[in-house]
């Protein structure tokens, strides 16, 4: 198979990129696919410790407690970003590609059960720390845990070009290659 100009694959990188993102704003598609993933382990954990009944994919119910699983629980968005990252970043070959966001995804489904296990065992016992502990997952450790995730992962697959910095670098040098050659 012919290589690809490496522009014109930059080029597709990014429409697929965009494509996906586009999508997945219209149609749930991270949250399709995760929510089950995510819910039924937790489930599964809490069955071990508490009374706990499946009510869908939207919520469980916990010794009596009903607790709603929002989107945000999900951590689909956390996915999103994880899919650009891998998109965004050159030099990967299609394979290495499904697979570094598999291995990453995988981190992150482990990483978002064993989360919310914690603050449901947390909400159930009336920890006074639950409000406190959800808050820093939310607005930092969920973060944390994609930055974490990708760095651990590209160091696995031996990675070194950086999402988006990369493919301008290399767009700016093909440039002033072309401007040398011209005035030659």
């Amino acid at each position: 198979m012919a290589k690809m100009n490496p522009a014109t694959e930059i080029l597709l990188r990014y429409c697929i990129a965009m494509v996906v993102a586009i999508i997945a704003l219209g149609f749930p598609l991270f949250y399709v696919i995760f929510r089950p993933l995510t819910i039924v382990p937790v489930f599964w954990l809490l069955q071990l410790f508490y009374n706990v009944s499946l009510r869908g994919m939207e919520s469980l119910s916990v010794s009596g407690q009903e607790i709603i699983l929002a989107d945000a629980c999900i951590a689909g968005s956390a996915y999103m970003l994880l899919f650009l990252l891998n998109a965004l970043t050159r030099e990967i070959t299609f394979k290495r590609r499904v697979l570094l966001f598999l291995l990453g995804s995988l981190f992150l489904l482990v990483l978002n059960i064993l989360r919310l296990f914690i603050l449901i065992v947390m909400l159930v016992n009336n920890s006074v720390a639950f409000d406190f502990t959800h808050k820093a997952f939310w607005y930092f450790l969920s973060t944390v845990f994609v930055v974490a995730i990708w760095f651990f992962s590209v160091k696995i697959f031996k990675i070194g070009a950086i999402p988006f910095y990369s493919d301008i670098k290399f767009l700016i040098e093909q440039k002033r290659k072309r401007s040398l050659q011209q005035k030659i």
